[in-house]
């Protein structure tokens, strides 16, 4: 038993080490583009909680050689209709001068056409940027907090939106090397909130390769 218990301590250890040593010489930028990079699932929190969806949420890389920002795919999905994403962005990371990084958001024209793309990013190297549109007042800024996640949010009621009613919409999000936690909200003009989840945010577990 004692030795069972040395190799889980020493199997522990190790992958401690690893992770470290997986960010070490990163910049905070590369460190966050990491962590947003693969699936995730908040299967969990349905179980735990009905008033919360089960919702698969995919982020992939793509366009590795472009030299303004680092670019994500991404595609968010109820479990029950996954050929059918309810929504589809792009994002662009780039640190700023005070350290902070801004998640800029892009849409497409008709995104169904890139649904399921997530598995094969490839694709979009036939799509041209200046073909995205942006989400202007919708851009999130991050910051790395001292346990090693990053946490950060629209700015006020800059973001445009008007689904079911709403004028604006925020996002809140702290992202993890194993998960993310994403709260966004739309509110009326009297700032009432009229879509999103009321009790907070989505918890996406990141699903293992």
């Amino acid at each position: 038993m004692k030795k069972l218990l040395i190799a889980i301590a020493a199997c522990i250890l190790s992958a401690g080490v690893s992770y470290g040593q997986q960010e070490k010489g990163m910049n905070d930028l590369q460190v966050l583009y990491g962590y947003m990079q693969g699936s995730f699932s908040s299967q969990q929190q349905s179980k735990n909680d009905t008033d919360y969806y089960d919702i698969r949420l995919h982020m992939s890389p793509i366009w590795p050689e472009s030299n303004n920002g680092k670019w994500l795919y991404v595609e968010q999905a109820m479990v029950s209709a996954l050929d059918k994403p309810y929504r589809q962005r792009f994002y662009k990371l780039i640190q700023l001068a005070d350290g902070s990084i801004e998640s800029i958001v892009y849409t497409v024209s008709d995104p169904l056409r890139f649904a399921g793309a997530w598995k094969t990013p490839e694709v979009f190297e036939q799509l041209s940027v200046d073909s995205l549109e942006l989400r202007d007042g919708c851009s999130i800024i991050l910051r790395k907090l001292d346990d090693g996640s990053f946490k950060g949010s629209t700015n006020a009621n800059n973001c445009p939106s008007n689904l079911r009613g709403a004028t604006y919409a925020t996002s809140e999000v702290v992202v993890q090397h194993d998960k993310m936690i994403s709260w966004d909200r739309g509110f009326d003009s009297r700032d009432k909130q009229v879509w999103g989840a009321e009790k907070g945010g989505y918890i996406f577990m990141k699903e293992l390769k």
